[in-house]
């Protein structure tokens, strides 16, 4: 419980630090102090919306089971259900992404390429928050991977 009320009191100095209406800016100084901020409010909000959405199924859950009469009916609920679980598994994996994230900004590492050492982007990090490589650098990853797994 702590931890969440240590991830409130973050966001709000956060928030208050940059301001509403900020949006990173490619003419700005590269990963300074307002871009951290920003990027910590963006992956605290996210991390929050998935933290929420798995109450909203863990209490769906709780209800009580599937009672569908029909078995048409309890086969398709049941395959609902399924995709609903494996969906909040994979922002199960999401979460400790967005916590490394954090932590990269917390060591000054955010937003540089894990393996070239470069600039990751502006635009890439809003796309995709947790990425860790250049586009550059991640599609030859995704290409090395790709021949690994055809041989």
């Amino acid at each position: 419980m702590a931890s969440v009320a240590n991830e409130k009191q973050r966001l709000a100095k956060a928030r208050a630090a940059i301001g509403d209406d900020y949006v990173p800016d490619e003419n700005e100084e590269y990963m300074n102090e307002r871009q951290q901020e920003y990027f910590r409010i963006l992956l605290l909000d996210w991390k929050k919306s998935i933290h929420d959405a798995a109450g909203q199924t863990l209490q769906s859950l709780q209800d009580g089971p599937i009672r569908e009469p029909d078995l048409n009916d309890r086969a398709s609920s049941e395959t609902d259900w399924g995709i609903e679980l494996r969906t909040r598994d994979r922002q199960r994996k999401l979460i400790s992404k967005i916590d490394a994230a954090l932590r990269r900004i917390d060591e000054g590492e955010y937003g540089w390429c894990e393996v070239t050492g470069d600039p990751i982007g502006l635009r890439r990090l809003i796309a995709r928050p947790v990425a860790t490589m250049t586009v550059e650098a991640q599609e030859a990853h995704e290409r090395r991977e790709k021949i690994s797994r055809d041989d």
